[in-house]
């Protein structure tokens, strides 16, 4: 008896680390309510530790930086991926890399769809002068939504899932962000984290880079109870002690998502971005986040990277060290 070979679906999505972050949860609840389907991603190298924790999601690696360049080369892409014999694509990414990509399996006969990023109304929302100041839909809905236009049902529970042993005293902090505008101001947020760890909680320090790393270890000298775990572990080691994380604490940044991944509550500080641009990670509540409402320049950016006339405004003025940690302490009691 011959046996059926399961359909298989390829995710297409490069970067950034937050976006494909949000990706997980979206296909390990597919993955559920579709289990006739085999799930296939294709991104960076460094975006395998991702999934590891879901065997059912099959990783491809493709390593943009070294291969792949043109035309020539996203056909070349192309040809490796066609040997799987996927049945369908989705395009999670949208750029023109992965809309050529796409165009040659549609080409092919395969069943495509790409993400609608919601262009319009995220310009409406930081329209200075005529802004339309609603909730836009959720990234993660915008990815369901792609594989809904390919004929799949999918609800998603929007609920994150703890991954073993919480510790009640341990709380993470993630200071950094990619621009300025989305970064709690570093001394205030040292006060948050000294406070904090003299009322008996364990506070880890989370960044990258040089730059970061010699920064969050003078933090150390702020209270015995600190330490920082800047570049001396692994990603994989990293992610593990965020799932045994009480809480972390958070900017607009891939750290909030990777403490989603995680099953991690996060409380999330907001500066010149907005939760309505629809980025807020998988799972968390509206109520765990701190911003200044007041502000009603805000949003000024969707990403972050603000226009000229933005640039030198502090969008944490009305947020103290004291009132943020306060923010902090009501919402772990």
């Amino acid at each position: 008896m011959a046996t059926t070979h399961k359909k298989r679906l390829l995710v297409l999505r490069f970067s950034a680390l937050g976006d494909v972050t949000m990706i997980a949860p979206v296909l390990k609840e597919f993955t559920e309510q579709n289990p006739d389907i085999e799930v296939y991603v294709a991104s960076r190298p460094f975006m395998k530790t991702i999934f590891n924790q879901f065997p059912q999601i099959k990783f491809i690696s493709v390593d943009l930086n070294q291969h792949y360049k043109g035309i020539g080369g996203l056909y070349q892409l192309y040809k490796e991926l066609n040997h799987y014999q996927f049945d369908y694509v989705a395009d999670f990414h949208n750029v023109i890399r992965t809309k050529i990509i796409t165009t040659f399996f549609k080409l092919n006969g395969t069943k495509t769809a790409t993400l609608d990023k919601g262009r319009k109304e995220k310009k409406a929302l930081i329209n200075p002068n005529k802004r339309i100041f609603k909730q836009l839909k959720l990234t993660t809905e915008r990815y369901a939504d792609v594989l809904r236009t390919l004929g799949f049902k999918i609800e998603l529970t929007h609920k994150i899932h703890p991954i073993g042993f919480k510790d009640e005293k341990a709380i993470g902090i993630a200071p950094f962000a990619a621009f300025s505008s989305k970064m709690y101001p570093i001394e205030k947020m040292k006060i948050v984290a000294q406070k904090l760890a003299e009322d008996g909680f364990k506070i880890y320090l989370f960044g990258g880079g040089k730059v970061e790393a010699e920064e969050l270890q003078l933090w150390e000298n702020l209270h015995p109870s600190i330490q920082s775990l800047a570049n001396k572990m692994s990603f994989e080691e990293e992610l593990k002690t965020i799932s045994t994380l009480h809480c972390m604490i958070s900017m607009d940044s891939a750290n909030m998502h990777l403490a989603s991944l995680m099953g991690t509550r996060t409380i999330s500080i907001w500066g010149g971005t907005h939760p309505f641009a629809g980025f807020l990670s998988y799972g968390q509540s509206m109520n765990d986040v701190i911003q200044d409402e007041s502000l009603t320049i805000r949003p000024t950016s969707i990403f972050g990277k603000d226009p000229k006339e933005f640039q030198d405004v502090d969008y944490f003025q009305n947020l103290s060290a004291e009132y943020v940690y306060e923010e902090i302490r009501s919402r772990l009691n």
